[in-house]
């Protein structure tokens, strides 16, 4: 008789050929301690496991599907192109209609190249900003993920501000030192880098919206005094939108706090579901790419026409359906019951949230705009939130510093569920 089939088994096996047994690090759960879920089959809102076991899913791949899994009308186009082209490594219309769509809604956004994540995205945007400049260091806030760049994979150092070490073994030291580091909501702090490095600083590059090491939600005087900061001191400004962008709204961040970024990144929405990214911003700038101009960037699997007609069909249907209002309040709104259950619990457990985000964190007495506002034992507590959570059929990003995502598929009993399932959770873990 054949051995059934595991999370446990299979992950058994993965240890054996894959680093930690997983192709990128969350995965594996180490954050929350257990074993990695499986999952065989997504729709919707929902996970299935290859146990069989059914979960309601506020990961959504981190971010990418605001439709929820597969969504029916962008599988149909999906289909239609998968009968016509998987790869074709030369010019075709579908990455010129998905750039035609964007560049038509987003001002700042004049031209645009399409690469296969936002770590490549970045890459490429911080090297047009030195090509632009002359200049070599860049710099960027802790507490914002920016990819696996060598250059950005660094923490703050011990020294003067703005120093920095490398946070990633094989970086070198002379590559991290090419960054300089500052902490968000410390206006003091980032005039201080400036009064110290401005002349060598090519671009600042920023979350307007940190959501991946937590949901920091930045006061506006601040972005707006880097800004001002970066433009005396000419240096471009990079908003990073991988995760905000075409979620928060059609144009982002930036067309919410209302400043027009030099150079912009973007991800996840814009591929519905399949590996996209994207760097645009000026046109002088972008005609700074090869082959218009000397800064070299390329890809084979560029603008694959399965991710370009997924991430079209996917806008389309966020805009003609008026999806991101409807889908803003909705969170709000769920966000705010979870918040009143917590408070009538007396738990001191709570829930922020922007547009259709959201994060699970200890209490506190002011709002969590940096690092240093972290609740000490906050990974702990997670670790208890998480794991009654899964017990319970509700999966959430195995890491207490990940954001949740709601999509336009999470309605109806999946809310109610989880709703369900999040106050017993919280009930649970703080009497263990």
């Amino acid at each position: 008789m054949a051995e059934a089939i595991t999370s446990k088994s299979l992950y058994e096996r993965a240890l054996k050929i894959s680093p930690g047994g997983v192709h990128s690090p969350v995965r594996a759960s180490k954050s929350v301690g257990g074993e990695p879920v499986f999952f065989r089959f997504a729709e919707g809102a929902y996970l299935e496991s290859v146990e069989g076991r059914r979960y309601v899913d506020f990961c959504q791949s981190f971010g990418p599907n605001i439709l929820g899994h597969r969504d029916p009308d962008v599988s149909r186009e999906v289909e239609k192109i998968l009968s016509r082209a998987w790869t074709l490594g030369a010019c075709e219309p579908y990455s010129l209609e998905l750039a035609e769509w964007m560049v038509s809604r987003i001002p700042w956004l004049e031209q645009v190249r399409f690469v296969c994540s936002g770590t490549e995205a970045v890459m490429s945007a911080l090297r047009v900003a030195r090509a632009a400049t002359g200049r070599s260091k860049i710099l960027k806030f802790d507490g914002c993920y920016h990819g696996h760049v060598d250059s950005m994979l660094v923490k703050a150092g011990s020294g003067l501000a703005g120093e920095v070490a490398s946070d990633s073994a094989g970086v070198p030291q002379e590559i991290a030192s090419t960054t300089l580091i500052a902490p968000l909501d410390n206006e003091d702090a980032v005039e201080k880098v400036f009064a110290r490095s401005g002349r060598e600083i090519a671009a600042v590059i920023l979350e307007p919206l940190p959501a991946n090491f937590g949901l920091l939600i930045q006061r506006e005087e601040f972005i707006r005094r880097v800004v001002e900061l970066a433009r005396q001191h000419g240096a471009l400004v990079i908003f990073d939108e991988v995760i905000s962008g075409f979620r928060v709204g059609i144009g982002g961040m930036a067309e919410r706090l209302g400043i027009r970024p030099d150079l912009v990144t973007y991800g996840k929405v814009i591929g519905g579901g399949f590996p996209v990214g994207c760097y645009g911003g000026r046109q002088d700038l972008m005609n700074l790419v090869a082959p218009a101009g000397p800064v070299y960037q390329a890809g084979t699997l560029s603008a694959n026409p399965v991710g370009m007609v997924a991430g079209l069909a996917t806008l389309k249907k966020m805009e003609q359906g008026q999806i991101l209002g409807k889908l803003n309040d909705q969170t709000s709104q769920f966000c705010q019951k979870l918040n009143q259950h917590f408070e009538r619990l007396d738990r001191p457990w709570a829930v922020s949230e922007y547009a259709s985000l959201f994060w699970f964190h200890p209490r506190t007495d002011q709002p969590l705009r940096s690092v240093k506002d972290f609740v000490t034992g906050q990974a702990d507590l997670y670790r208890k939130f998480f794991h009654a959570c899964l017990e319970r059929g509700v999966y959430l990003a195995p890491s207490a510093f990940e954001v949740a995502f709601v999509s336009s598929a999470h309605f109806g009993a999946a809310l109610d569920k989880a709703e369900e399932v999040f106050v017993e959770a919280v009930t649970e873990m703080y009497e263990r």
